[in-house]
Order: structure tokens, then sequence, then C-alpha cells
């Protein structure tokens, strides 16, 4: 489950799944399974920094002896970027697009950094003014800016987990890095951007679309491990 979950959210999820027929429901908080996922030392005495960019919610955790220190979240991140091209496409060129349409020109052309050679791509839809269908040339700083104010949001939530973090942790942040996982982590240039905004080396998760899933799994490979994270077990008599 996201960390920033209601704890009505978070039990509405467990009925559901013990009443699907489940006998045991693990509740484990996105951050740690997407660290576990991509392999993080998160149970010796040292920080680490996970900033997880998915659809619905950006999450940042600090971790360290086996669980989450410190985390923030807000709910801007993927579906965020998609809709700020949509009204990008409204304002801008008076088109009118779907979200799935707005995802693809987010990963067509879509950057948090100027690039070297700027992208360009024509995209279809509804014109706002005569209902009919129309076709619009745009390119990767238009995205840009659509995209800049929800990647700003992003800098200042690490920001403020750093400063909330304690010294000796931030010590092994600032030494190993932060890592992004998420499906928005492969965003080009958001790394290069928060390291440059956050003075801290950023670096993508291998398969960050995959690392929570990747963990989950490793967690489910040892009881032990799951009792030794602390992960909350729901239980249902068959």
């Amino acid at each position: 489950m996201p960390a920033c979950v209601t704890e009505v959210e978070n039990r509405a999820v467990v009925e559901v799944t013990l009443a699907a027929g489940a006998k045991e429901a693990y509740v484990v908080e996105e951050p740690l399974a997407a660290a576990i996922g991509i392999g993080l030392p998160i149970d010796e005495p040292q920080g680490n920094m996970v900033v997880n960019i998915g659809g619905g919610s950006c999450e940042v955790a600090v971790l360290s002896l086996g669980g989450i220190v410190l985390n923030e979240a807000i709910r801007v991140a993927g579906n965020a970027m998609d809709e700020a091209v949509i009204s990008m496409m409204r304002q801008n060129y008076k088109l009118a697009i779907g979200s799935s349409t707005a995802e693809e020109i987010k990963i067509a052309i879509g950057s948090a950094l100027p690039l070297e050679q700027e992208l360009q791509m024509d995209v279809k839809g509804r014109d706002l003014l005569d209902g009919l269908p129309k076709s619009a040339h745009i390119t990767s700083v238009d995205v840009r800016e659509a995209l800049d104010v929800i990647i700003t949001q992003i800098e200042d939530t690490i920001r403020a987990t750093i400063e909330k973090t304690p010294p000796e942790l931030v010590r092994d942040i600032a030494n190993q890095g932060i890592v992004l996982t998420g499906g928005s982590a492969l965003l080009r240039g958001l790394n290069m951007r928060l390291a440059d905004a956050l003075n801290v080396p950023v670096h993508i998760a291998e398969q960050p679309l995959y690392s929570a899933a990747v963990g989950l799994g490793k967690y489910l490979e040892s009881r032990v491990n799951v009792k030794s994270h602390g992960i909350t077990l729901e239980h249902r008599d068959l």
C-alpha cells in the first residue's frame, strides 16, 4: 500500500482481500517493498532514500535498520503530469485530448531538463472551437513547461524529507545518493534535475516499473523477512 493512505483505506483493502478468500493478508508499505526490490541494504545501520513516483502519488522514504525512518508523500505523480499535459493542450492549442494520449505525449517527448535536440510530434484530438478533429504540432519545450509545476512539487517534497532526516542518515544519503523508482522515474532528465536541485546524486532503479512487485516477491519468499520488517499481518480462519 502507498505509505500515504489513511488507516480507513488500508483497512478497506485488507478486508476486501480477506473477503476474496485469502487466508492471510500482508500490508507492505510501497517504498519499503521498492527498496527491497532494488536491493538496497535497508537492514544495515545506514540511511537509504527511495523516491517512488508512480501514477497517483510520489512517496519519499528514508529507510534504515529494516524499516521506514521517515516518510513524506504527496498525491501528485504520473497522473498529475498527464493532467498537466491535457491542460496545456487545451490552453495553448484549443485541443481536447484524453489521458492515454497525454501519457503518450509525456513518454514520447516529455523531459525535465532542456534537451540537446528538442523533440516534436503531431497530436490529434478534438477542436474545442468547432468540435471537429484537429491536429497540432507540439515540441518537448511545450511539454516541459507543462510538467514544471509537478516536478517542482516533487523536488520540494524530497527537500522537506531531507530537512527532517537525522544528520547521520543524511550523510549516508549524500554518499550513496537517492534512488528513483516507479514509472514516472523514467521521465527524461528527471534524475539530473533532482540531483542539481538537491545537491545529492540521484540514480534510477534498473527496473523502476517493477521494483515494488519484485520486493513483494522477496518478502513472501521468507516469513522471517516479513516478521523482521514489522509487516502487518491480518489472519482469517478458514
